[in-house]
């Protein structure tokens, strides 16, 4: 597998670098858990002395800490995350893990919405071993950002609202629809990690009055672009899930909800089937259920989107 790299850091000494004990310092009193492992990375990735002065300055200031390095570890991959931009969870991970599963290998079409730095849509395409790779997303400093990780991997990234800036000639071909929709409920964006309340774009967070506003928009129109046998997946709050499912459903799609426990991280897919039955009759997967299962039923989510443990060295 390959992945796009994001920069090579070159150390030019010009003054007195921050000590290794002063960093960890500074990370400790600004709330940083994992301060040892973030000060190594900042020591990795500073330019220079006076750079890694400015990036230590940046990260105690409350920064994230991708934001800082300008990358974030995804996958066994390092990809370039741009200040503002959403930062790529590790939790993502599941939803790359059920796409690998139902895409149909190399050459699938993988579509990327709200695409962030385009991480996700990335990654599974190097792991594909390729595909063809189309993404999106309204923010442009996020299709900016996005254009730096998908070029070497041959994809292409559009600026606008959903699928509207999608190619007609993509209109039932797309076997992979990820979409990467915010699902906080407005009125909770309050309580995230000022991380990335913060410093991320709030459209890339707020789902609406109950976090789904976004999914129901996509959900409508996925059926327009998939493929037969094609699949919608997103991430969602273990208790919207039920909810979601619905949305799916009511779409016209077979609904499945996967939870992973390693990940803490809830996917739920979409596909296009003919057929008796969900999925055309076959059985849920491991850590899967029929939407409609015995814990099917819940409200709204409660659990706010946090950030993730800092990203290992690659």
């Amino acid at each position: 597998m390959s992945f796009p790299p994001v920069f090579s850091p070159v150390s030019t000494p010009c003054a007195p670098a921050p000590s290794r004990d002063g960093i960890v310092a500074v990370l400790r009193a600004a709330g940083c858990v994992f301060a040892e492992d973030e000060a190594a990375l900042l020591l990795a990735g500073a330019p220079s002395p006076a750079g890694l002065t400015e990036l230590v300055a940046r990260r105690g200031s409350g920064e994230p800490l991708e934001h800082v390095l300008g990358w974030a570890a995804f996958r066994g991959g390092r990809f370039a995350v741009d200040p503002g931009v959403f930062v790529p969870r590790p939790r993502s991970a599941f939803l790359v893990e059920r796409a690998l599963a139902l895409a149909p290998g190399a050459g699938a079409v993988v579509v990327d919405l709200c695409c962030g730095s385009g991480a996700l849509g990335a990654a599974l395409t190097a792991e594909l071993g390729g595909a063809e790779l189309h993404a999106a997303d309204i923010d442009p400093a996020a299709v900016r950002c996005a254009r730096r990780n998908v070029r070497a991997l041959g994809g292409t990234v559009y600026e606008g609202d959903l699928c509207a800036p999608l190619p007609d000639r993509l209109r039932g071909r797309v076997d992979v629809l990820l979409a990467n929709v915010p699902y906080v409920p407005t009125g909770e964006i309050a309580l995230l990690p000022a991380e990335a309340r913060v410093h991320e774009a709030a459209i890339a967070l707020d789902g609406g009055t109950d976090g789904l506003d976004v999914l129901r928009r996509v959900a409508a129109e996925a059926g327009r672009w998939l493929a037969p046998g094609g699949s919608l997946l997103f991430e969602t709050g273990e208790r919207q899930s039920a909810r979601a499912a619905r949305i799916v459903r009511r779409a016209g799609l077979a609904a499945r909800v996967a939870r992973s426990e390693e990940w803490s991280a809830t996917v739920v897919t979409g596909t296009v089937v003919s057929g008796r039955g969900p999925l055309a009759g076959r059985g849920a997967g491991r850590g899967e259920r029929p939407a409609d299962g015995p814990h099917g039923r819940g409200g709204p989510g409660r659990e706010p989107r946090s950030m993730d443990a800092a990203p290992a060295a690659p």
